[in-house]
């Protein structure tokens, strides 16, 4: 089937979005990291170096926001390259929980989506855009893993081991056929695809988990 192609293209909103979702990803898994930035925040516990701070949130921006940001994006490339027109849109409620649930210490985040509309679209092509993302988010835990293995210091092993073992419970997470996830539409294009790259995310999220963890 031909389809008109269409280059990637960011509004003003959508740039907007993205960037702060990216700030604030990057702010709350930076409190879930370091709990004494919590406890500076609340006066329990004095000051904590500037220097510390920005490295956390350096860390958690470049390992965190990165895999939820190119999941994203990778969906939007997709999409467009399909024919349809696709933009990044935040949810700033949810943003907020996110920061929220870093500062009360557990894992949660769901900072947005990508909407596209526009060309009839087939199963298949639809199955590809939202097996983009989970993809993604396996290619980016390969590309952090040799700062695990080779990290010439704490700080870049603490980037790799975040790196990995976030993008791959990204991926497991989204594959899951489950509600507005991505494995829902991917299982209902090919269940082949689905159980191959469902199984391997569970797989390797476990081996991370047991092997290479968040660095608490």
């Amino acid at each position: 089937m031909s389809h008109e192609r269409r280059s990637i293209r960011f509004s003003g909103r959508e740039i907007q979005d993205l960037l702060i979702a990216w700030i604030a990803l990057g702010v709350a898994f930076a409190f879930l990291l370091n709990r004494q930035l919590v406890s500076a925040l609340f006066g329990a516990t004095g000051i904590v170096a500037v220097d510390d701070a920005i490295i956390t949130v350096g860390v958690s921006m470049a390992t965190v926001g990165v895999g939820f940001l190119l999941h994203e994006l990778a969906h939007k490339v997709v999409a467009i390259k399909f024919g349809r027109v696709a933009e990044f849109r935040a949810d700033y409620s949810m943003l907020l929980l996110a920061v929220g649930a870093g500062i009360a210490g557990f894992l949660f985040a769901a900072p947005g989506a990508v909407y596209h509309a526009g060309r009839e679209i087939t199963a298949r092509e639809n199955g590809l855009i939202a097996i983009a993302g989970p993809v993604t988010n396996l290619l980016l835990a390969g590309l952090f893993f040799p700062l695990v293995v080779l990290a010439p210091s704490p700080i870049v092993y603490q980037a790799g081991q975040l790196g990995v073992t976030v993008n791959l419970v990204l991926a497991a997470f989204n594959m899951i056929p489950f509600g507005p996830l991505d494995g829902r539409t991917v299982i209902s294009w090919s269940v082949i695809v689905f159980a191959l790259v469902f199984g391997l995310s569970v797989v390797l999220t476990y081996l991370s988990w047991t092997r290479i963890g968040l660095g608490f």
